[in-house]
């Protein structure tokens, strides 16, 4: 495709660095114009017990629906009723139904979440813009535990493996969240919930395989010791073949294994303590772009990366009155991975505590405390690639106060609070946020936020070199982008305004609007060139990143969800997303990162799911899913539908059989790989689940 400038997706590792849409041609042109420039928080987890567990979920009306408990806004349950954010929650249910087979696939079901795949292993995933391989603007959690990373700012999809039958839950929030969640949490926040070990009694065993998920199969066993102990075992594994690939290089095979376990004690009515952990091993297929000195030369190569891990966390609940409780949480997460760019080991140690303390009758408060310390190892593997220096320890510690009040009750409530940070990268920050909730009657609320969230610099923005070969002339010439020790965070101020109703007992919609307001966005800095001689003689063109980019972004989402009748459901969703940005004042857009933001997430999404319950035990449920054009991608606009027929054909199996993206053989969702535009290819595949 050609679609190749200054930073671009070097590897699996590398998407978010977007070569956007310079040609090498357009890089060599600027060769002449460049000698006449100047040269100058953790969480604690919310498995808290909630009123119904996923079996139950599945079995509400609509209206009930909105009296499910969520955790993700204040950390405390509440009813979605009486959260004045922009939340959906994807239950157990919607899970089995859907087809999915990994938790991408999963949060397509949410409305507004950007989810476009990559390759096989890899997925742009994000909420209100801003789309990229890492996500850099959302926080993931799962079950407490942060799986942002600092070396890129986001997340690896591709080693955030569950075994979906385990997820009670998926709370995700659309909108800024950092008072409660702290730093990143800008555009929104998924949180995935697994269910309590007591939740999970008994054996399960499933098995599957088709043309693109090729084999799957996973084991669990659950039982308890004595009274008011629980617990799971469980092991997964999978094996996935490559998407479409028209130069015929199918390099992104993907697999992967997975243990894990789960415990959970209660040894008196006021304490609840849970111990978790998993461990993985796999590899995921990529093609990168390496730039090396001997010979001068940008070279393509595809292998496989390695990535092993593991976590355990530990979580303590107290209850001291009915109106006052606290947590106490900590985790440690180990990753590692390398492929022939580059490597890293990170472990990461959390500690989270958090307090809610009912005063005045109505009245909440809700503070907390945390500290985060990750050391680092970066391991070189290519002569491209840098980041100086190899061994860095990071850190966070944070404290955050919210208040609840209401001011007619029952009616009209306002929600106040801060969180107050210190990182290593850009030093004290603050995020303030309003809530007002007013709720007319008992299925029928109206809402309105006002966020301050940032983006933390990481690593990438601030302390790495990467070099991209541009033309062998005497002397060879390298565009070498450098991070700037300077870089701060970038911020965010949002604006929200939200509906939620239920129509009739069997008509349901959700409609949010919003403006974000953003400054300080990633950016090039000033060019400038000059003449190195080491490990040879060569020309570079140093690029630096910069806070440079500013603008706003305003949208609406539409989530409407209709029971027809005791067998069949419609629900659907529609997005649209107005993104308006510009250089800050003494900045160029030279490496067309504007251009990246604006054209790599859609302006329009749709998506329309029909659940059938049919005779016999026979289940039929349709996806379908329209996504406008991503110019900055070369990805014109496109539909596909997936289909799942299930079948219960006895009191202990299941047999279901998916197809996914059937609407055509084969379509391209989002670039980053080099060489050709990767294509997702049309799939189906069989799966067999026992349980007792």
């Amino acid at each position: 495709m050609g679609r190749i400038s200054i930073v671009s997706r070097v590897s699996g590792r590398f998407g978010e660095w977007h070569r956007g849409t310079l040609v090498r041609a357009t890089a060599r042109a600027l060769l002449l114009a460049v000698w006449c420039l100047p040269a100058r928080a953790s969480l604690p987890n919310d498995s808290a017990p909630s009123p119904r567990n996923g079996t139950e979920l599945k079995n509400l009306s609509l209206e009930d629906l909105g009296n499910v408990e969520v955790t993700s806004v204040s950390k405390a349950p509440e009813q979605v009723w009486k959260t004045p954010a922009a939340i959906f929650v994807i239950t157990q249910e919607d899970i089995r139904r859907s087809g999915a087979t990994n938790i991408p696939e999963v949060l397509r079901l949410a409305p507004g979440v950007e989810v476009a795949q990559v390759d096989s292993d890899h997925w742009s995933i994000a909420v209100r813009g801003f789309a990229g391989q890492f996500s850099k603007s959302l926080l993931v959690l799962i079950d407490g535990r942060s799986v942002y990373t600092p070396l890129f700012s986001g997340v690896y999809w591709d080693v955030q493996n569950l075994m979906l039958e385990d997820v009670e839950r998926v709370e995700v929030i659309r909108g800024p969240g950092g008072t409660i969640w702290g730093s990143n949490a800008v555009n929104g926040v998924i949180n995935i919930i697994t269910k309590r070990a007591n939740d999970t009694q008994g054996t399960l065993v499933t098995a599957g395989g088709g043309n693109v998920t090729q084999g799957t199969g996973a084991a669990r066993f659950g039982g308890t010791v004595g009274k008011n102990l629980s617990y799971r075992i469980y092991g997964m594994g999978f094996v996935r073949g490559p998407r479409f690939h028209s130069d015929g290089d199918g390099f992104d095979d993907w697999r992967m294994g997975q243990l894990g376990f789960r415990a959970d004690w209660k040894p008196g009515d006021r304490d609840t303590l849970t111990v978790q952990g998993d461990t993985y091993r796999g590899e995921t297929g990529e093609r990168v772009s390496i730039a090396t000195f001997t010979p001068p030369a940008e070279l393509q190569p595809d292998d496989n990366a390695v990535v092993s891990g593991g976590n355990i966390v530990a979580r303590w609940t107290h209850q001291w009155t009915e109106s006052s409780d606290f947590q106490l949480q900590a985790y440690f997460d180990r990753t590692n991975f390398q492929d022939l760019e580059l490597g890293e080991t990170r472990d990461t140690l959390d500690f989270d505590f958090i307090q809610h303390q009912r005063i005045h009758r109505d009245q909440q408060l809700t503070w907390g405390l945390g500290a985060r310390i990750s050391p680092s190892n970066f391991i070189r593997t290519s002569a491209g690639v840098n980041f100086t220096p190899a061994k860095q320890t990071d850190t966070i510690y944070s404290g955050f106060v919210q208040y609840e009040l209401p001011i007619v009750r029952d009616k009209v409530s306002l929600t106040a609070g801060t969180k107050l940070e210190h990182n290593n990268f850009s030093g004290f920050e603050f995020q303030p946020s309003a809530h007002l909730l007013w709720t007319p009657t008992n299925h029928q609320s109206l809402w309105a936020a006002v966020t301050r969230a940032v983006r933390t610099p990481s690593r990438l923005d601030q302390d790495v070199t990467f070099n991209i070969f541009i033309t062998n002339m005497p002397p060879p010439v390298y565009f070498q982008i450098q991070g700037d020790p300077n870089f701060a965070a970038e911020k965010l101020l949002g604006y929200e305004v939200g509906y939620r109703t239920t129509f009739t007992k069997n008509v349901y919609l959700d409609a949010t609007g919003f403006y974000n307001v953003y400054h300080d966005l990633q950016n090039y800095g000033p060019l400038s060139i000059v003449l190195n001689t080491a490990p040879i003689t060569y020309a570079a063109i140093l690029v630096p990143y910069a806070n440079g980019i500013q603008g706003h972004t305003i949208g609406a989402e539409l989530a409407p969800d209709w029971k027809i009748n005791s067998r069949w459901q419609l629900r659907g969703s529609y997005s649209y997303l107005h993104m308006s940005l510009r250089d800050s004042p003494g900045f160029t857009d030279v490496g067309n990162l504007l251009g990246n933001y604006l054209g790599s997430s859609p302006r329009q999404m749709l998506s329309i799911q029909s659940l059938v319950n049919l005779p016999k035990r026979f289940e039929l449920d349709l996806l379908y899913r329209y996504v406008s054009a991503l110019p900055a991608q070369a990805v014109p606009a496109y539909q596909t539908a997936d289909v799942r027929c299930g079948w219960r054909f006895a009191e202990h199996m299941e047999f279901s059989v998916v197809g996914q993206n059937l609407l055509q053989p084969s379509h391209p969702e989002f670039g980053g790989d080099p060489g050709p535009l990767v294509r997702i290819k049309r799939g189906a595949y069989a799966k067999l689940v026992w349980f007792r």
